[in-house]
């Protein structure tokens, strides 16, 4: 049977970064692989940033998103039938941040994908930058997502790990699970923390083996209530040497609403530019492929504000947004 890992994180986690990583590293030991992105939102940019694993020993699929959740989980099933017909080891899915847990538990108890898939290993990614309280959706998802992980991989550490650190980031992830009455509570056995660059074979045998729990919580919220937070600009051409001054100024607006996330592709001399910016930091880096497109992620987001800071710049006249 095919294994199949679920590799979960709110927006902006870094689960994308880890899952270019762990799929690396089974690639590099020989197994044939499929990343699947299974995105809510109408456009995937994540997609962008894996296009490196794409050869002979990685399959890469995405679900397009920008439907209801019923279409959604059709596509999903249809595209794990796909894949389970090409006899691969094993299959990775990264949803887009916006997920519903069962969704992926209960279509893979389906015929004819209980035949074909083994449920591997459950990961859930934490920011060890994620401010102490989050707003209510992202604590949902914060939750939600943990529950039900073999193992929760700590983001962004660097040098010598703080166990002080550890510990809050898992009391957080905890306080989110009894919000959503969750009788599941993670310890200290439960995460990997540790500079990724410093990760081990040992480190990467533990995700693939990490399994998972089966836990019930209550549901506050849906995909499409959380998605409601996603904002889609398209058609933009901006000045290069200025894409990253525009993006700093958007998110440090605080009329554009509190914003988690900006993500996209920009049009650059040559080629595209991929951006990935969060409050902490903006990262701008060249791809050999793209889309134009800025997707801004946040709560009470004033589209109209942000149309004001990206029109100023913008010389695409088939500008959208939406």
């Amino acid at each position: 049977m095919t294994k199949i890992d679920l590799l979960t994180g709110i927006l902006g986690s870094g689960k994308t970064t880890l899952l270019l990583k762990y799929a690396r590293h089974l690639i590099d030991s020989g197994e044939n692989i499929a990343v699947l992105e299974n995105d809510f939102g109408a456009v995937n940019i994540d997609m962008m940033m894996l296009q490196e694993l794409k050869g002979e020993h990685c399959r890469l699929e995405m679900i397009a998103g920008g439907c209801d959740a019923d279409c959604h989980r059709r596509r999903f099933k249809t595209q794990l039938i796909s894949l389970g017909m090409q006899h691969l080891d094993r299959v990775i899915v990264e949803p887009s941040g916006i997920f519903d847990m069962d969704e992926f538990f209960d279509i893979l108890h389906e015929s004819p994908l209980d035949n074909w898939f083994e449920i591997g290993s459950v990961i859930t990614v934490a920011d060890s930058e994620m401010e102490e309280k989050l707003s209510p959706k992202m604590e949902y998802m914060l939750g939600s997502e943990a529950a039900c992980c073999g193992k929760l991989v700590i983001s962004k550490l660097q040098g010598e790990v703080d166990e002080v650190l550890i510990q809050s980031i898992l009391d957080h992830v905890n306080r989110a699970m009894v919000d959503i009455r969750c009788d599941r509570r993670l310890t200290q056995r439960d995460v990997i923390a540790k500079d990724w660059k410093d990760f081990t074979s040992e480190d990467y045998k533990t995700l693939s083996c990490a399994g998972y729990r089966g836990t019930s919580y209550v549901k506050k919220f849906s995909p499409d209530e959380i998605g409601s937070s996603v904002h889609y600009f398209m058609h933009i051409a901006l000045p290069q040497e200025r894409i990253g001054e525009i993006i700093t100024d958007i998110m440090s607006d605080d009329s554009c609403g509190r914003i988690f996330r900006i993500k996209g592709g920009l049009p650059a001399t040559g080629g595209w530019l991929k951006i990935n910016a969060t409050r902490e930091k903006t990262e701008i880096s060249p791809v050999s492929e793209g889309q134009s497109v800025i997707i801004v992620i946040g709560e009470n987001i004033s589209r109209e504000r942000i149309d004001e800071h990206l029109k100023r710049y913008n010389s695409d006249v088939e500008y959208v947004s939406i």
